[in-house]
């Protein structure tokens, strides 16, 4: 007579379909962590994240919402669906006011979308600095923004991108280290200074 083994941890993960999961898979499948997102048609886990991630993103909202015009809404980590195969949630998101449909609603289509902000972790910087840009570029998103803390001082810095028709890319328009300020996609003039961010 064998014992038969036993192991210490026994949950399962889910196994892939072959050609990757979709969109709605994501909305679906059942125990998935807070703030999976799909890229690729893989599911992606998010990382504890740092302190300066979160603040930067409330430092963000409140900058954005105080001048954001009656057309618009600002939200925060919220699924974008850009295609079939990719679903991110953008850190900060500036979406039509008519895509707004309800309280439950848990997307938004990348047709809705104005802005997408990413704010750099270090296990996300490939995805936040190449692919999220590529794929919000090509499912056509006007503006993006990418953020990421520098130097000993931990310091924010705001990368600012503008969606070129022609080249169907993101061209930097901008780069702003103490204040935030640009006139699209509506105008913004946010204090971003490692002062303004040891403030909240």
């Amino acid at each position: 007579m064998t014992a038969e083994p036993t192991t210490a941890h026994s949950s399962r993960w889910p196994v892939p379909p072959q050609d990757g999961y979709t969109v709605d898979d994501l909305f679906t499948l059942p125990d998935l962590p807070p703030h999976t997102e799909l890229i690729d048609g893989s599911l992606v886990f998010v990382s504890p994240q740092r302190d300066f991630h979160g603040t930067m993103i409330d430092l963000l909202m409140t900058g954005l919402r105080s001048t954001a015009p009656p057309e618009v809404k600002v939200r925060r980590e919220m699924t974008v669906v850009l295609d079939r195969r990719n679903a991110p949630e953008p850190d900060v998101s500036v979406v039509r006011t008519e895509a707004i449909t309800g309280l439950d609603v848990t997307r938004y289509q990348a047709a809705d979308v104005l802005l997408a902000v990413e704010v750099v972790s270090p296990d996300s910087e490939a995805r936040d600095r190449e692919a999220k840009p590529h794929k919000y570029a090509t499912a056509g998103i006007p503006h993006f923004w990418l953020v990421e803390m520098t130097g000993t001082d931990q310091h924010p810095v705001v990368r600012v991108y503008e969606l070129d028709p022609v080249t169907k890319a993101y061209a930097l328009t901008g780069i702003h280290h103490d204040r935030l300020k640009t006139g699209v996609p509506f105008p913004v003039d946010v204090d971003i200074s490692a002062e303004a961010l040891a403030a909240l």
